[in-house]
Protein backbone atom coordinates (compact mmCIF):
# COMPACT_ATOMS: atom_id res chain seq x y z
CA UNK A 1 0.00 0.00 0.00
CA UNK A 2 1.39 3.41 -1.02
CA UNK A 3 2.26 5.85 1.72
CA UNK A 4 0.94 9.40 1.58
CA UNK A 5 3.24 12.39 1.35
CA UNK A 6 2.39 13.31 4.95
CA UNK A 7 3.31 9.80 6.16
CA UNK A 8 6.66 9.92 4.35
CA UNK A 9 7.42 13.40 5.70
CA UNK A 10 6.55 12.39 9.26
CA UNK A 11 8.57 9.18 9.02
CA UNK A 12 11.69 10.94 7.74
CA UNK A 13 11.48 13.84 10.21
CA UNK A 14 11.14 11.43 13.14
CA UNK A 15 13.57 8.78 11.94
CA UNK A 16 16.29 7.94 14.48
CA UNK A 17 18.97 8.25 11.78
CA UNK A 18 17.94 11.90 11.30
CA UNK A 19 17.28 12.79 14.95
CA UNK A 20 20.64 11.44 16.13
CA UNK A 21 22.36 14.11 13.99
CA UNK A 22 21.03 16.97 16.11
CA UNK A 23 23.71 16.92 18.86
CA UNK A 24 26.33 17.55 16.14
CA UNK A 25 25.56 21.27 16.29
CA UNK A 26 26.88 21.78 19.82
CA UNK A 27 30.07 19.77 19.27
CA UNK A 28 30.71 21.46 15.92
CA UNK A 29 30.51 24.96 17.40
CA UNK A 30 32.72 24.08 20.37
CA UNK A 31 35.47 22.56 18.22
CA UNK A 32 35.42 24.77 15.12
CA UNK A 33 37.58 27.39 16.86
CA UNK A 34 40.48 24.92 16.69
CA UNK A 35 40.55 25.39 12.92
CA UNK A 36 42.80 28.39 13.42
CA UNK A 37 45.63 25.87 13.80
CA UNK A 38 47.06 24.31 10.66
CA UNK A 39 45.58 24.87 7.21
CA UNK A 40 42.40 22.80 6.81
CA UNK A 41 39.65 24.11 4.55
CA UNK A 42 36.58 25.44 6.39
CA UNK A 43 34.23 22.53 7.06
CA UNK A 44 30.47 23.00 6.62
CA UNK A 45 29.39 19.39 7.05
CA UNK A 46 31.82 17.62 4.72
CA UNK A 47 32.08 13.84 4.98
CA UNK A 48 35.85 14.23 5.51
CA UNK A 49 38.16 17.05 6.51
CA UNK A 50 40.10 18.52 3.57
CA UNK A 51 43.71 19.60 4.09
CA UNK A 52 45.63 21.22 1.20
CA UNK A 53 48.59 18.96 0.37
CA UNK A 54 50.83 19.22 -2.66
CA UNK A 55 48.69 19.73 -5.74
CA UNK A 56 45.61 18.28 -4.07
CA UNK A 57 44.10 17.54 -0.67
CA UNK A 58 44.51 15.03 2.10
CA UNK A 59 41.12 13.77 3.30
CA UNK A 60 40.70 12.66 6.91
CA UNK A 61 37.54 11.07 8.29
CA UNK A 62 36.39 8.90 11.18
CA UNK A 63 33.29 6.93 12.08
CA UNK A 64 32.02 4.92 15.01
CA UNK A 65 29.71 1.91 14.95
CA UNK A 66 26.44 1.83 16.89
CA UNK A 67 26.60 -0.37 19.98
CA UNK A 68 23.48 -2.32 18.96
CA UNK A 69 25.08 -3.31 15.64
CA UNK A 70 28.30 -4.42 17.35
CA UNK A 71 26.37 -6.52 19.88
CA UNK A 72 23.85 -8.07 17.47
CA UNK A 73 25.95 -8.37 14.29
CA UNK A 74 29.65 -7.99 15.16
CA UNK A 75 30.97 -9.34 11.83
CA UNK A 76 28.67 -7.03 9.85
CA UNK A 77 29.70 -4.11 12.06
CA UNK A 78 33.36 -4.71 11.25
CA UNK A 79 32.64 -4.73 7.51
CA UNK A 80 30.44 -1.65 7.80
CA UNK A 81 33.14 0.30 9.65
CA UNK A 82 35.38 -0.02 6.61
CA UNK A 83 32.65 0.64 4.07
CA UNK A 84 31.29 3.82 5.64
CA UNK A 85 34.68 5.50 5.97
CA UNK A 86 35.73 4.45 2.46
CA UNK A 87 32.50 6.00 1.14
CA UNK A 88 33.34 9.24 2.97
CA UNK A 89 36.56 9.54 0.99
CA UNK A 90 35.03 8.70 -2.40
CA UNK A 91 32.08 11.04 -1.75
CA UNK A 92 34.55 13.94 -1.69
CA UNK A 93 36.27 12.93 -4.92
CA UNK A 94 39.16 11.14 -3.24
CA UNK A 95 40.74 7.70 -3.01
CA UNK A 96 41.64 5.95 0.28
CA UNK A 97 45.26 5.57 1.40
CA UNK A 98 44.89 3.69 4.69
CA UNK A 99 42.96 3.22 7.92
CA UNK A 100 43.41 2.77 11.67
CA UNK A 101 40.94 1.60 14.31
CA UNK A 102 40.12 1.69 18.02
CA UNK A 103 38.36 -1.49 19.19
CA UNK A 104 36.97 -2.17 22.67
CA UNK A 105 35.75 -5.70 23.43
CA UNK A 106 36.52 -8.05 26.28
CA UNK A 107 34.73 -11.01 24.69
CA UNK A 108 37.10 -13.08 22.55
CA UNK A 109 34.42 -14.43 20.20
CA UNK A 110 32.88 -11.01 19.68
CA UNK A 111 36.27 -9.38 19.21
CA UNK A 112 37.31 -11.96 16.63
CA UNK A 113 34.07 -11.55 14.68
CA UNK A 114 34.54 -7.77 14.55
CA UNK A 115 38.16 -8.13 13.42
CA UNK A 116 37.20 -10.67 10.75
CA UNK A 117 34.54 -8.25 9.47
CA UNK A 118 37.13 -5.48 9.29
CA UNK A 119 39.50 -7.78 7.38
CA UNK A 120 36.73 -8.71 4.93
CA UNK A 121 35.83 -5.05 4.36
CA UNK A 122 39.45 -4.11 3.74
CA UNK A 123 39.90 -7.01 1.35
CA UNK A 124 36.74 -6.14 -0.60
CA UNK A 125 37.58 -2.45 -0.90
CA UNK A 126 41.38 -2.86 -1.18
CA UNK A 127 42.25 -0.53 1.70
CA UNK A 128 44.94 -1.43 4.28
CA UNK A 129 44.21 -1.39 8.00
CA UNK A 130 47.53 0.02 9.17
CA UNK A 131 47.20 -0.14 12.94
CA UNK A 132 45.07 0.84 15.88
CA UNK A 133 44.40 0.44 19.58
CA UNK A 134 42.66 -2.35 21.52
CA UNK A 135 40.80 -2.17 24.83
CA UNK A 136 40.46 -5.90 25.76
CA UNK A 137 38.44 -5.34 28.94
CA UNK A 138 35.21 -3.74 27.69
CA UNK A 139 32.08 -5.78 28.61
CA UNK A 140 30.50 -7.79 25.78
CA UNK A 141 27.28 -5.80 26.11
CA UNK A 142 29.15 -2.53 25.63
CA UNK A 143 31.73 -2.92 22.83
CA UNK A 144 32.96 0.01 20.75
CA UNK A 145 34.60 0.36 17.35
CA UNK A 146 35.83 3.53 15.66
CA UNK A 147 37.75 3.74 12.40
CA UNK A 148 39.70 6.64 10.91
CA UNK A 149 40.72 6.87 7.27
CA UNK A 150 43.17 8.96 5.25
CA UNK A 151 42.64 9.65 1.57
CA UNK A 152 43.82 11.95 -1.20
CA UNK A 153 41.89 13.98 -3.76
CA UNK A 154 43.03 15.94 -6.78
CA UNK A 155 39.69 17.81 -6.98
CA UNK A 156 37.06 18.09 -4.26
CA UNK A 157 33.35 17.46 -3.95
CA UNK A 158 31.93 19.39 -0.96
CA UNK A 159 28.77 19.11 1.14
CA UNK A 160 27.94 22.82 1.17
CA UNK A 161 28.36 23.93 -2.44
CA UNK A 162 24.97 22.99 -3.90
CA UNK A 163 23.63 26.06 -5.69
CA UNK A 164 20.12 27.12 -6.72
CA UNK A 165 19.45 25.79 -10.21
CA UNK A 166 21.61 22.68 -9.77
CA UNK A 167 20.04 19.33 -10.58
CA UNK A 168 19.96 16.83 -7.73
CA UNK A 169 21.13 13.42 -8.90
CA UNK A 170 20.74 10.27 -6.82
CA UNK A 171 23.26 7.53 -7.64
CA UNK A 172 22.57 4.09 -6.16
CA UNK A 173 23.12 0.41 -6.92
CA UNK A 174 19.84 -1.50 -7.08
CA UNK A 175 21.52 -4.89 -7.54
CA UNK A 176 21.58 -5.75 -3.86
CA UNK A 177 19.53 -7.01 -0.92
CA UNK A 178 18.29 -5.95 2.49
CA UNK A 179 21.29 -5.32 4.75
CA UNK A 180 21.92 -5.57 8.50
CA UNK A 181 19.03 -6.47 10.79
CA UNK A 182 20.00 -3.76 13.29
CA UNK A 183 19.50 -0.82 10.91
CA UNK A 184 17.34 -0.11 7.86
CA UNK A 185 19.88 -0.69 5.12
CA UNK A 186 20.55 -1.86 1.57
CA UNK A 187 23.58 -4.04 0.86
CA UNK A 188 24.85 -3.58 -2.69
CA UNK A 189 28.39 -4.77 -1.88
CA UNK A 190 27.94 -8.45 -1.01
CA UNK A 191 28.34 -10.77 -3.98
CA UNK A 192 30.47 -8.31 -5.94
CA UNK A 193 34.19 -8.58 -6.55
CA UNK A 194 36.68 -5.93 -5.40
CA UNK A 195 37.15 -4.97 -9.05
CA UNK A 196 33.41 -4.37 -9.46
CA UNK A 197 33.20 -2.33 -6.27
CA UNK A 198 36.17 -0.13 -7.11
CA UNK A 199 35.02 0.37 -10.72
CA UNK A 200 31.73 1.64 -9.33
CA UNK A 201 33.31 3.86 -6.63
CA UNK A 202 35.75 5.39 -9.13
CA UNK A 203 32.78 7.27 -10.60
CA UNK A 204 33.07 9.88 -7.85
CA UNK A 205 36.71 10.99 -8.32
CA UNK A 206 36.15 10.76 -12.08
CA UNK A 207 33.29 13.26 -11.80
CA UNK A 208 35.34 15.53 -9.54
CA UNK A 209 38.45 15.47 -11.70
CA UNK A 210 36.44 16.19 -14.86
CA UNK A 211 34.91 19.15 -12.95
CA UNK A 212 31.40 17.95 -13.75
CA UNK A 213 30.26 18.66 -10.16
CA UNK A 214 31.59 20.31 -7.02
CA UNK A 215 28.97 19.16 -4.49
CA UNK A 216 28.15 15.65 -3.26
CA UNK A 217 27.35 13.64 -0.16
CA UNK A 218 27.10 9.91 0.54
CA UNK A 219 23.78 8.48 1.74
CA UNK A 220 24.30 8.01 5.48
CA UNK A 221 22.15 6.47 8.19
CA UNK A 222 19.84 9.48 7.78
CA UNK A 223 18.62 7.80 4.57
CA UNK A 224 18.31 9.28 1.10
CA UNK A 225 15.87 12.09 1.92
CA UNK A 226 17.62 12.86 5.19
CA UNK A 227 20.96 13.08 3.38
CA UNK A 228 19.57 15.38 0.67
CA UNK A 229 18.12 17.59 3.38
CA UNK A 230 21.42 17.75 5.31
CA UNK A 231 23.17 18.72 2.08
CA UNK A 232 20.69 21.56 1.58
CA UNK A 233 21.07 22.64 5.21
CA UNK A 234 24.86 22.67 4.80
CA UNK A 235 24.56 24.61 1.53
CA UNK A 236 22.20 27.31 2.79
CA UNK A 237 19.68 26.33 0.14
CA UNK A 238 16.36 24.60 -0.41
CA UNK A 239 15.25 21.91 -2.83
CA UNK A 240 12.26 20.47 -4.63
CA UNK A 241 12.30 16.65 -4.89
CA UNK A 242 9.99 14.41 -6.93
CA UNK A 243 9.71 11.12 -5.04
CA UNK A 244 8.61 9.27 -8.18
CA UNK A 245 11.98 9.96 -9.78
CA UNK A 246 14.01 8.29 -7.03
CA UNK A 247 15.50 5.02 -8.36
CA UNK A 248 14.54 2.10 -6.09
CA UNK A 249 14.12 -1.68 -6.13
CA UNK A 250 10.63 -2.86 -7.04
CA UNK A 251 10.43 -5.07 -3.95
CA UNK A 252 10.86 -2.21 -1.43
CA UNK A 253 8.19 0.37 -0.67
CA UNK A 254 9.15 4.02 -1.03
CA UNK A 255 8.79 4.90 2.66
CA UNK A 256 11.29 2.19 3.63
CA UNK A 257 13.65 2.88 0.74
CA UNK A 258 14.16 6.56 1.55
CA UNK A 259 15.26 5.55 5.08
CA UNK A 260 17.79 2.93 3.95
CA UNK A 261 21.45 3.37 4.73
CA UNK A 262 23.11 2.62 1.39
CA UNK A 263 26.33 0.62 1.04
CA UNK A 264 26.63 2.52 -2.25
CA UNK A 265 24.60 5.69 -2.47
CA UNK A 266 25.51 9.28 -3.31
CA UNK A 267 23.68 12.55 -3.86
CA UNK A 268 25.25 15.02 -6.29
CA UNK A 269 24.31 18.62 -7.03
CA UNK A 270 25.17 19.19 -10.68
CA UNK A 271 24.89 22.25 -12.91
CA UNK A 272 22.12 21.53 -15.41
CA UNK A 273 24.47 21.68 -18.40
CA UNK A 274 26.56 18.85 -16.90
CA UNK A 275 23.77 16.54 -15.80
CA UNK A 276 23.61 14.46 -18.97
CA UNK A 277 27.38 13.83 -18.83
CA UNK A 278 27.20 12.83 -15.15
CA UNK A 279 24.27 10.48 -15.75
CA UNK A 280 26.09 8.90 -18.69
CA UNK A 281 29.28 8.39 -16.68
CA UNK A 282 27.33 6.78 -13.84
CA UNK A 283 25.44 4.52 -16.23
CA UNK A 284 28.69 3.36 -17.84
CA UNK A 285 29.78 2.22 -14.37
CA UNK A 286 26.56 0.21 -13.83
CA UNK A 287 25.13 2.72 -11.36
CA UNK A 288 21.42 3.50 -11.38
CA UNK A 289 21.13 7.29 -11.33
CA UNK A 290 18.43 9.85 -11.98
CA UNK A 291 17.58 13.50 -11.54
CA UNK A 292 15.32 13.56 -8.50
CA UNK A 293 14.87 17.30 -8.14
CA UNK A 294 16.50 20.68 -8.19
CA UNK A 295 18.24 22.97 -5.72
CA UNK A 296 16.30 26.13 -5.01
CA UNK A 297 16.98 29.38 -3.22
CA UNK A 298 15.43 29.76 0.21
CA UNK A 299 15.25 27.38 3.12
CA UNK A 300 12.59 24.79 2.29
CA UNK A 301 13.06 21.20 1.14
CA UNK A 302 9.78 20.14 -0.47
CA UNK A 303 8.66 16.79 -1.82
CA UNK A 304 6.05 15.97 -4.42
CA UNK A 305 4.47 12.73 -5.57
CA UNK A 306 1.65 12.30 -8.06
CA UNK A 307 0.39 15.83 -7.56
CA UNK A 308 0.59 15.73 -3.76
CA UNK A 309 3.24 17.92 -2.13
CA UNK A 310 4.54 18.96 1.27
CA UNK A 311 7.41 20.58 3.16
CA UNK A 312 9.96 18.07 4.45
CA UNK A 313 12.18 20.61 6.26
CA UNK A 314 12.21 24.39 6.52
CA UNK A 315 15.66 25.40 7.73
CA UNK A 316 14.41 28.81 8.84
CA UNK A 317 12.73 26.81 11.63
CA UNK A 318 14.23 23.31 11.56
CA UNK A 319 17.69 21.92 12.23
CA UNK A 320 19.27 18.55 11.53
CA UNK A 321 22.97 19.15 12.07
CA UNK A 322 22.72 22.91 12.60
CA UNK A 323 25.61 23.43 10.16
CA UNK A 324 24.56 25.97 7.55
CA UNK A 325 26.75 27.79 5.04
CA UNK A 326 25.63 31.31 4.15
CA UNK A 327 26.96 31.97 0.63
CA UNK A 328 26.01 35.64 0.74
CA UNK A 329 28.40 36.30 3.65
Amino acid sequence: MDSSISEIISTVRNYAGVLRKQPIREIYHILRTTHEYGNPLPNYGDDAAAIPWGEGYLLLSADGMMTSLLVNEPYAAGKAAVMVTVNDIYSMGGRPLGMVNVLASGDGQQRRAIAEGIEKGCRKLRVPMLGGHLHPDSPAQNPALSVAILGYAKKLLRSHLAKPGDDLIAAVDLTGRAGCRSVVSWDANSGKSPEELLFRLEAMPSIAEAELAIAAKDVSNAGLLGTVSIMMENSGAGAAIDLEDIPRPEAIDLKTWVLCFQSFGFILAVAAENSAKVLSLLSERKIQAARIGRVRSGSMVTVVRRGESGVLFDFDKDEITGIRFHPER
